[in-house]
């Protein structure tokens, strides 16, 4: 039996049916269509799925979709402004901290959450807020000096 549920996605409102047993992470991708949010684990260890979910990094995989009701909901889609890329987008770009991509759009939600409640954090919790998420191309050495770069624009 499918219940409606409105949620704010990427700045925008939206309807959905959805059985009540679906998670955050397939009605975002298989019913709303952002394909940003990967599916990994499915069990909360890869951070692949992550979305920001009212500024807060959480792992879709792990979340009820009717939990969502009336939550913003921020995916990778929803990052990127007008004027281009998220600042961290192209930290990422400029420092290399991309190969296969796959947990690239995790890691900069992840990072961006940490950068909104904490505009200047150390190297330690850069490594802290990103320890949710798996990558197995970079070394994490790359993708921690970006997020600090981005950090440290505007001082």
């Amino acid at each position: 039996m499918k219940q409606k549920i409105k949620l704010k996605v990427n700045g925008a409102p939206c309807e959905v049916f959805v059985e009540p047993w679906k998670t955050l992470l397939d009605v975002l991708r298989d019913e709303i269509g952002f394909t940003g949010v990967k599916s990994g684990c499915e069990e909360g260890e890869c951070g692949a799925c992550t979305v920001l979910v009212d500024g807060k990094a959480v792992n879709s995989c792990l979340m009820l979709a009717p939990q969502a009701q009336g939550k913003e909901i921020i995916t990778i889609e929803g990052v990127e402004g007008e004027e281009g890329l998220h600042p961290l987008q192209q930290a990422f770009v400029e420092h290399f901290a991309v190969q296969c991509g796959f947990c690239t759009p995790g890691m900069i939600l992840s990072a961006k959450a940490l950068l909104d409640k904490n505009p200047h954090p150390t190297e330690e919790e850069v490594r802290v807020a990103l320890c949710g998420n798996l990558c197995r191309c970079t070394g994490y050495v790359k993708i921690v000096e970006a997020v600090l770069a981005v950090s440290k624009k505007g001082d």
